[in-house]
């Protein structure tokens, strides 16, 4: 419980720092963005300063919130784990939408989210090439129930022992964290099932929900 707990901490330290950094260049930067908006306008470079605002919005929505479903909790996950997989050199693909109210509590939600994207990176990791890693990510309430699923690249065929898949990790966080997830599922009496195939793995979780006007 001790290593696991440190591992979570050791992640959430990366996607804090990675999303700081990013936050940090732009304001370090948003001086001079000024000065030459400026510069353009007393000259009367409208075009080029068209341009630039087009190049400036680009640059502000990769430090702006990559996801926005509607609920607080799962656009914080979503986000610190799709920051530090594009540091990654990972292409990630995502489409959430999740109710701001849910019956889930957070730290289920959390243990859900979090392991499957850790999880997700990690394989994506152990492929060399980086043009060849990839996550696919969708969130949405299907028939009263939490849908998620994830999708990413893998390398090598993964190991499965009986009904479960096997940590390809030496330490036993990820196992751990892989049994935390089935136990959610479990406790909320929902579907989980994951498949793998030549160089992609999926994860879906179904949740039921007790949904609120």
């Amino acid at each position: 419980m001790a290593a696991y707990q440190q591992d979570l901490m050791e992640k959430h330290c990366e996607e804090v720092e990675n999303m700081y950094r990013q936050t940090r260049g732009w304001r370090h930067d948003y001086r001079n963005h000024i000065q030459t908006m400026k510069a353009y306008l007393s000259m009367g470079k409208y075009e080029e300063l068209a341009v630039y605002l087009d190049q400036l919005d680009e640059d502000i929505n990769q430090v702006d919130t990559v996801i926005k479903t509607g609920n607080v909790m799962v656009d914080a996950i979503l986000n610190s784990k799709i920051s530090v997989a594009r540091a990654r050199q990972i292409t990630v693909e995502a489409k959430a939408t999740v109710p701001q109210q849910l019956s889930i509590a957070e730290v289920d939600l959390c243990v859900i989210l979090g392991n499957l994207l850790d999880n997700a990176i990690e394989a994506c990791m152990r492929i060399e090439e980086e043009g060849q890693r990839f996550i696919r990510i969708y969130v949405d309430v299907l028939q009263g129930q939490l849908y998620l699923y994830v999708l990413n690249a893998t390398a090598g065929k993964l190991k499965r022992q009986g009904d479960s898949y096997r940590s390809t990790k030496v330490s036993r966080e990820h196992g751990y964290g892989l049994m935390r997830m089935d136990r959610v599922v479990e406790k909320y009496h929902g579907y989980l099932d994951r498949q793998d195939e030549e160089g992609v793995f999926a994860t879906e979780v179904l949740l039921p929900l007790e949904l609120s006007d």
